[in-house]
């Protein structure tokens, strides 16, 4: 299927893996698949898929699963994201997942949403984050 961004050199890499990462969601429960792909600073392409359990509370979703691949595979920051559904469509992520993404950001990260591309202040405005908290220390 093709999305908006399609034959984008900067997009079609990470919808590719999105894609990929699509095939491996475990998602029996609400049958809606969600894979996620990202790119760190450095130019690595980290990728998640839902991960649903028959106790809804412990699901895992696509942007934490992602999120636990850059830190598996040497940590950073997100300089770029996109979040694909089961008919391979960029979606947006939740407000939960964009509090989740804004942790781990570069500064310059733009997601790809339905309507192009945005930065991180247009999809959380004004967003709570690290330096709202007092004793943080960045890495």
């Amino acid at each position: 299927m093709s999305t908006p961004h399609s034959g984008d050199p900067q997009w079609e890499p990470l919808i590719d893996a999105a894609r990929e990462a699509l095939g491996r969601s475990y998602s029996p429960y609400s049958n809606y698949p969600v894979g996620a792909a990202g790119r760190a600073e450095d130019g690595r392409i980290v990728v998640g898929a839902n991960i649903e359990n028959a106790s809804y509370g412990v699901t895992l979703c696509a942007e934490c699963s992602m999120v636990s691949d850059l830190f598996r595979t040497g940590g950073g920051r997100l300089s770029a994201f996109v979040c694909l559904n089961g008919a391979e469509e960029v979606i947006m992520p939740c407000g939960r997942c964009r509090q989740l993404l804004n942790e781990h950001r570069a500064p310059e990260m733009r997601i790809l949403t339905p309507e192009g591309p945005r930065t991180m202040d247009e999809v959380l405005p004004q967003a709570f984050g690290p330096h709202d908290v007092a004793g943080f220390v960045d890495r």
